[in-house]
């Protein structure tokens, strides 16, 4: 009968199971929704607006999913935290968590002006948002627009520990990286499924300030070298490689008889270790004077992989965030 206790608390059960349903599906549109923005499309603008407007759409987006994974409790993903309060955490602590790939988090607006023989150590770079150039057809007419793509790799994309001494010639800062993991093999996946690999990195940057001073708004940008995306020994599926392996594809001996036919797969065969040069442009919104600490956004651009120059490379476009220490 409807008025045993069994009866009250079956029905109270199930109430319940419903009422965390509906929490779920809140919780996932609104995540959802903020997932979307992450990747929405820079507004026009001048160098400055640009990199504040994409800090403000990270802050929005991530306080929206804070808000959604708190209706029903789940598990967060890794939040921005201080550098003193990483250096708390025990390696159990942060195994599993997703912080070993992110930049800290800094907190203050001071002013920095380094000393003769400084250096930038422990900068770190963390990639947002990525996007790819691309050719669209419209109207019977071809353009190239950055499209919007989602990172493959896994939690390993940052670059962490780099380090470079600072110059104030003439009056401005000048960064020039030294050392460190200074480059992460990454894959990003464009909307027709079509993937692009690329080595995002910033080895051998010189930077140049627009002051004497690390302060809210000071920039630097500069050129980096992109090494080839493989090294020599890599082998591709028909065992060719740059400084090992086959000359040619075995099974095609008649079309790479150094005659007529062969220039078709010249670029294949000749496998080569292709450098070319990217750019990057900071901004500095937050300082701590007190730990030497900066931290702000950035916007690069490079080439991707040519599959060792028998591809043209894409341009990759990258936006983040940023973190250093000042010593």
């Amino acid at each position: 009968p409807s008025s045993t206790p069994q009866f009250a608390t079956c029905l109270s059960v199930r109430l319940n199971i419903n009422t965390i349903t509906m929490k779920l599906a809140a919780a996932c549109t609104l995540a959802f929704a903020a997932s979307a923005n992450a990747f929405a499309p820079a507004t026009s603008g001048n160098r400055a607006t640009q990199l504040n407007a994409m800090k403000d759409d990270f802050v929005k987006v991530g306080a929206a999913a804070l808000a959604g994974a708190a209706i029903f409790g789940a598990t967060l993903p890794a939040q921005a935290i201080t550098k003193s309060e990483l250096n708390q955490l025990s390696y159990l602590q942060v195994k599993g968590t997703g912080l070993a790939n992110r930049c800290s988090e800094v907190i203050g607006e001071d002013t920095i002006t380094p000393k003769s023989g400084a250096k930038l150590a422990e900068m770190c770079i963390e990639p947002k948002a990525w996007a790819v150039e691309e050719e669209i057809g419209k109207a019977g007419k071809t353009e190239k627009k950055f499209v919007n793509s989602k990172v493959m790799t896994r939690q390993t994309y940052t670059l962490e520990g780099i380090e470079g001494s600072i110059k104030t010639d003439g009056g401005a800062i000048t960064f020039v990286e030294e050392e460190g993991i200074d480059y992460a093999p990454t894959t990003v996946q464009l909307p027709g499924g079509e993937r692009v690999p690329f080595l995002f990195t910033v080895k051998e940057l010189v930077a140049k300030g627009n002051g004497p001073a690390f302060k809210p708004g000071f920039q630097m940008g500069g050129d980096f070298s992109v090494p080839s995306y493989r090294t020599g020994l890599f082998l591709d599926p028909k065992g060719r490689g740059g400084v090992t392996g086959y000359d040619m594809a075995v099974a095609l001996p008649g079309l790479q008889s150094g005659e007529e036919g062969d220039a078709d797969l010249f670029k294949e065969n000749n496998k080569t270790f292709d450098v070319g040069q990217g750019r990057i442009e900071m901004e500095v919104n937050k300082v701590n004077a007190d730990e030497g600490e900066i931290g702000g956004v950035f916007v690069a651009s490079q080439p991707g992989d040519t599959d060792m120059g028998s591809k043209v490379p894409k341009k990759i476009l990258t936006k983040g965030i940023f973190y250093a220490k000042v010593q």
